[in-house]
């Protein structure tokens, strides 16, 4: 069974691989990997943050959030 994707830890990998690079300290095989890895993880924030949009769309939709007045209106 996969590990289920946890957005904080990713978000914080994804910041160390970021920093790992700035300081420009790889080879290029190195980088190459870390590079991957950015993409990777980039692409599971992605799909994290998809999911979270569409089940606050669904949520809002079933309250009529959306069409509510702003309060001060």
């Amino acid at each position: 069974m996969a590990k289920k994707f946890d957005f904080n830890e990713g978000l914080k990998e994804l910041e160390a691989i970021v920093q790992t690079m700035e300081d420009g300290d790889l080879n290029l095989e190195d980088s190459l990997k870390y590079f991957e890895q950015g993409v990777a993880l980039t692409r599971q924030c992605q799909v994290a943050l998809s999911k979270a949009e569409q089940k606050i769309a669904l949520l809002s939709a079933d309250d009529n959030y959306q069409s509510e007045k702003p309060l001060d209106a």
